[in-house]
């Protein structure tokens, strides 16, 4: 295994160190709207050096918001109709939105590997976001999710870093 920070440890880590990302958010917020290439460059790097199945974190904490065109993957899937997915798995929840009706993911297995990985939920495949352009828009999110990923919190930690 790479250097990889224990998910367990990432509460205690993270709530450390957001006052040093806020603090940067707020400081050069036109900065990072133009790193996007800079920052997807630590993702892949991050990433590279991170094994996920070590984790699955966010597969035991974080319930993704799920389309309708999820739900029609997952039932193709699963060999299931649309509305026995739903009433199976998953929930509407406060905001109005699918999710599923109880975290852990129901798909994720004991080796932490996801059942369904090539039609899972459109969330989870762009999950820790670390990637997306104009990065600087989930900036507020990305310190919600340190809390849960790896990847997440060393990507800030490197973008702290490497821009004092």
């Amino acid at each position: 295994m790479n250097k990889q920070t224990d998910f367990k440890l990432l509460p205690a880590l993270a709530i450390k160190s957001e006052p040093d990302w806020k603090r940067f958010f707020s400081k050069n917020k036109k900065k990072l709207e133009s790193m996007d290439l800079q920052i997807h460059a630590m993702h892949d790097k991050i990433s590279d050096q991170t094994d996920c199945l070590l984790c699955a974190n966010c597969c035991r904490s974080l319930g993704p918001r799920i389309t309708d065109k999820d739900v029609e993957k997952m039932a193709k899937a699963l060999r299931m109709k649309p509305v026995d997915v739903i009433s199976k798995y998953l929930r509407v929840d406060e905001d109005n939105e699918l999710v599923f009706q109880s975290m852990p993911c129901p798909f994720l297995g004991d080796d932490n590997y996801c059942s369904i990985y090539e039609n899972r939920p459109k969330a989870c495949r762009e999950y820790p976001h670390t990637d997306r352009k104009r990065f600087f828009q989930l900036y507020n999110l990305s310190i919600k999710n340190a809390y849960t990923c790896p990847i997440v919190y060393e990507v800030l930690q490197e973008i702290i870093k490497t821009n004092p």
